[in-house]
């Protein structure tokens, strides 16, 4: 008799955009954004573990072509502060940094040097 086992996601653990220019992608994520890069993998990828744990990638397939992605949201703890800051590091940013404010958080929408889309998040108590 076999048994079943339902098994469940715990969690994600790394998201990932694919890149056209590895070394450029880096470049920003890492100078201009000021993630930390914590491993590499040449001309294939790099990715960026947060304090919290979570991690995020770049990867240029060999495989397939680029395509934009979208979707990942950056937490952050003041909105205000980081959109000022990205936009003067050149950072683009939609409808010049306009903050988007729901009922459970705000947003900030934005885009990478090669075209992906990220929303800058923070959290309402």
């Amino acid at each position: 008799m076999s048994v079943q086992q339902q098994v469940k996601i715990k969690g994600i653990d790394v998201a990932i955009y694919l890149v056209k220019d590895v070394d450029r992608a880096k470049k920003f994520w890492r100078d201009t954004m000021g993630c930390d890069v914590t491993a590499e993998w040449g001309d294939v990828g790099a990715e960026f573990t947060f304090p919290d744990g979570t991690t995020f990638g770049l990867y240029k397939p060999d495989d397939q072509e680029w395509r934009r992605g979208g979707g990942i949201l950056f937490a952050v703890d003041d909105l205000d502060a980081a959109v000022a800051q990205y936009k003067s590091r050149g950072v683009k940013l939609d409808d010049d940094g306009k903050i988007e404010d729901t009922p459970v958080c705000r947003m900030a929408f934005g885009e990478d040097s090669e075209g992906n889309y990220f929303i800058l998040h923070q959290r309402k108590a």
